[in-house]
């Protein structure tokens, strides 16, 4: 099972991911230096949406939609 998530980050902005293990990557984002670098910068991160996927193909393909969203159509996915 994978999953794609979106975190809100201390400064408002927004960061897409997949991932096996949703509590594991967002403990990782907010203490690990195994968390994106872009996270890193930007602690603490909450997560704000996800998204269950059979496989890693559509869970990336779904990733790779999200991240051509503008930030408007994101946080109307959130609410």
């Amino acid at each position: 099972m994978y999953y794609l998530y979106l975190v809100q980050c201390a400064d408002k902005t927004l960061y897409a991911g997949i991932t096996t293990d949703l509590a594991r990557r967002v403990r990782e984002h907010n203490e690990s230096p195994s968390g994106a670098r872009y996270t890193r910068a930007r602690r603490p991160v909450t997560l704000v949406y996800s998204r269950k996927f059979k496989d890693r193909s559509a869970a990336t393909k779904a990733e790779a939609s999200m991240k051509k969203l503008s930030r408007e159509a994101k946080l109307k996915l959130i609410k």
